[in-house]
């Protein structure tokens, strides 16, 4: 088709959000999206989900989401292969015995059970992709591959991008109501837009080398790790399995800054690197590919322009360590899913959307800052952080950081807006702003977390037969008003929706006392909490809706 014809052919496709970037970001957008029930478009110039095996930490939050969505068994299936790996060795090389763990298991003595109902979960990209767009079409995403954004022009009112079909050539005119740009470091909507980064830049830059050889495994022995850091002065890297058995990553230090160029890592020179990392002079290695990956820490400005807003890399860079970046992304998207579903439903207003760059920004800047300074911890190859970083021990906290995080500022009431971001421990109980505490409840006889119970309205939780009214404020407000909320007596009476397991008490867990209530929103995150009665249950109630709502 030639360019005149492309042009006469282009057709106008309307929908309330136009997602750009089918990656984890984007996906995990339209899985949310598609979840509450919001009509979207994703265009993706590639053919299909990543083929590389790569990003494949997903902590406990985000699995969290993945949970309440729907999809938690299926990438647990999805990360069978690996579901024995566990903690992060550092060794000179992998003959012998020599080196130490920095850790031996993510979750030592199953501790984490009391804060989640979920884990850590090793899944690849490449196989956690495939998941995430499989359940996202089932739910109605309009999710076009091999589909690039030319160009955008964001006004007022919407947005109308011009896209093309890599594979046809047909030109697409879309009309949305909001843009959401998972497109990438590079992030082309960002720059259209004008929006700036701060952050001290590049840190390291790798070649990310896939390869097969048989006799690692038995090289490897019975170390089931997640990743190991060879420290070899000439050959040092990171090795990854991928099935454990003939399939590995190895990540190579590369320096373009002093003109080292991806040419230069031919097969030959990544067949001796690793063997020379490994410790094993004939090892069997078989180049499969290659690939660069640069380390940085940026973060957007902003994370909105109008009707566009940034989400994943476009928003924010992180070093690898720790997988921060990925999980930041998805939780990004999450964050926002909700509040355009709480737009384009009617129940909330404008508003509530600035609330996205003023939640989540703070996050990636000290998550950002968190992940530098676990590369240094680590001493990730490549990396030459300055003096002084990653001061702190290579255990230094990073379940608050992964789990514990705050909003002092946004959709909250209640909120101190001084608080840090990241506090020094983790105490998830009840404080507005911070991921509601979970809580194993009988609910129609289902046993189920209390995490379960927020995805498509706030929820608000009060004592049964306690005093304070607020489960009949609540009621009548959800038949007076469009903001949708559901209401749980917590307890053990007759009257009770949510019935605890024996020796909790759900009052303590949420920081509250007879009489009390809490108020969690669609993430999962408390929006409120009333310590006791007030005078005026729904009086209350309404004011705090009209804040959350804006």
């Amino acid at each position: 088709m030639n360019e005149e014809a492309e042009q006469t052919s282009a057709s106008v496709h309307r929908t309330p959000v136009l997602i750009v970037g089918g990656s984890l970001v984007g996906l995990s957008t339209s899985l949310f999206l598609g979840r509450l029930g919001v009509e979207h478009t994703l265009v993706e110039r590639h053919a299909g989900t990543s083929i590389h095996p790569r990003g494949r930490g997903n902590n406990v939050r985000t699995m969290e989401l993945f949970r309440v969505a729907g999809v938690e068994p299926a990438i647990h299936r999805a990360a069978a292969t690996l579901a024995g790996n566990h903690g992060i060795l550092q060794t000179p090389t992998l003959v012998g015995d020599a080196g130490e763990w920095l850790f031996r298991q993510i979750d030592p003595g199953g501790g984490l059970a009391r804060f989640s109902p979920s884990g850590w979960c090793l899944c690849s990209q490449n196989d956690l992709e495939p998941v995430l767009l499989e359940h996202a079409r089932r739910l109605g995403g309009d999710l076009r591959f091999a589909t690039e954004m030319m160009s955008f022009d964001a006004g007022p009112t919407g947005v109308t991008a011009l896209v093309k079909s890599r594979e046809t050539g047909e030109h697409t005119t879309i009309r949305a109501d909001y843009l959401v740009a998972a497109d990438g470091p590079r992030s082309p909507v960002r720059e259209q837009l004008g929006i700036g980064q701060s952050g001290p830049g590049d840190l390291f830059h790798n070649v990310s080398v896939t390869f097969r050889s048989r006799r690692l495994a038995e090289v490897v022995g019975e170390r089931r790790f997640i990743v190991c850091y060879l420290t070899s002065p000439d050959a040092d890297g990171a090795l990854l399995p991928v099935d454990n058995v003939e399939n590995w990553v190895f990540h190579a230090p590369w320096h373009p800054e002093h003109g080292e160029t991806l040419e230069e890592f031919t097969d030959e020179r990544c067949v001796e690197h690793i063997r020379r990392a490994v410790g094993v002079t004939d090892l069997d290695v078989e180049i499969t590919g290659r690939a660069p990956w640069h380390a940085a820490q940026r973060v957007a400005r902003s994370y909105r322009s109008g009707r566009v807003f940034l989400a994943g890399d476009s928003a924010h860079e992180m070093s690898p360590t720790g997988a921060f970046g990925s999980n930041t992304g998805i939780q990004d998207a999450h964050n926002l899913a909700w509040k355009l579903a709480a737009v384009l439903g009617g129940w909330a207003g404008e508003g509530l959307l600035e609330t996205y760059d003023a939640e989540r920004r703070p996050v990636a800047e000290a998550t950002s800052a968190r992940a530098a300074a676990r590369s240094a911890e680590h001493s990730h190859p490549g990396f030459a952080p300055p003096p002084g970083a990653g001061a702190g021990g290579p255990q230094r906290g990073i379940l608050n950081v992964a789990l514990g995080y705050r909003y002092p500022q946004g959709a909250v009431v209640g909120t101190d807006p001084t608080a840090p971001v990241v506090p020094d421990g983790l105490a998830l109980t009840g404080e507005p702003g911070s991921r509601a505490p979970h809580m194993w409840v009988r609910h129609h006889g289902e046993r189920i977390s209390t995490l379960d119970l927020y995805e498509k309205s706030l929820v608000l939780l009060s004592g049964a037969g306690e005093p304070g009214g607020w489960h009949e404020a609540a009621v009548r407000l959800a038949a007076q008003t469009p903001v949708p909320v559901e209401s749980y007596r917590v307890g053990s009476g007759p009257d009770a929706e949510l019935v605890p397991e024996e020796g909790t008490d759900w009052a303590q867990c949420h920081g509250t006392e007879a009489g009390g209530a809490v108020l969690v929103r669609p993430d999962g995150f408390v929006a409120w909490r009333s310590p006791g009665p007030v005078p005026d249950a729904e009086s209350t109630l309404r004011q705090v809706l009209t804040a959350v709502a804006h």
